[in-house]
């Protein structure tokens, strides 16, 4: 996978980059970021990337010309280009099926926004896509770009040192994760559930998915509006729902 990232800030992307999981996948060469300063394709010796709003208003908007001349060098590369994501909270909210969906693109180029917004012709005439990671403001898309990294370089084949713990994340099969425990078996007065370690595997997998569900039920139920449950999964969701609270 190959990611182009635009933004005014280069510099903030460095530590992560060169840190765990986006690290090895390029050491790996399963990924390749490349960080590019629109600044550099900026009209004038000044290198100005932003202006006042015609028709008055607070704030800078971001110019199009230096984004359009950066995608065009971008565009000289080998490589096509799959998606220009624009990070701005007017996109459709990033979830884990956009990140599964993100994660068998070839190359994409990613949009770093800063001041107070976009002119409207990248929107229209340059970008596919708009994605949001939530309904905040943030001082600029680099953050959103690295959550948006993160989240779909961890599941491309091979990135992860164990092949099944993407699949066992929260999100990833519409469900929020089952409790996770370690040692020791004992800590305090709190215990490890006995099931776990009985090493009856389907009972502990049986324990998990159960427990998942009650996670989702209690924290995000609307979750379970999108996933098609088993008439088991809503009788016990039912009988959980129908129990009384534990003082």
């Amino acid at each position: 996978m190959n990611i182009d990232v635009l933004t005014l800030f280069p510099e903030v992307f460095d530590t992560y980059l060169q840190t765990s999981v986006i690290k090895r996948a390029q050491d790996s060469d399963a990924a390749r970021v490349r960080l590019v300063n629109f600044r550099d394709y900026s009209m004038d010796r000044h290198h100005t990337v932003d202006d006042y709003p015609f028709g008055g208003g607070a704030g800078m908007v971001l110019k199009p010309e230096p984004l359009f001349r950066a995608v065009e060098a971008l565009n000289e590369d080998e490589i096509p280009i799959e998606r220009i994501i624009l990070l701005s909270p007017q996109g459709r909210p990033f979830t884990q099926n956009v990140a599964k969906e993100l994660s068998s693109v070839k190359r994409m180029v990613l949009i770093c926004g800063h001041y107070e917004g976009f002119d409207e012709r990248i929107r229209e005439h340059l970008v596919t896509d708009e994605v949001s990671i939530g309904d905040y403001v943030l001082t600029g898309g680099e953050l959103a770009a690295l959550v948006v990294m993160d989240a779909v370089i961890r599941l491309i084949p091979g990135v992860l040192g164990n092949p099944d713990s993407a699949g066992s994340d929260s999100f990833s099969n519409g469900l929020l994760e089952h409790p996770q425990y370690t040692r020791p078996r004992k800590y305090l007065d709190w215990v490890v559930p006995e099931v776990l370690l009985s090493g009856n595997h389907q009972e502990i997998a049986k324990w998990r998915h159960e427990q998942s569900l009650l996670r989702t039920l209690q924290r995000r139920p609307e979750l379970l509006n999108d996933r098609q449950l088993s008439d088991s999964d809503l009788e016990w969701l039912k009988h959980q729902a129908n129990k009384e609270p534990t003082v």
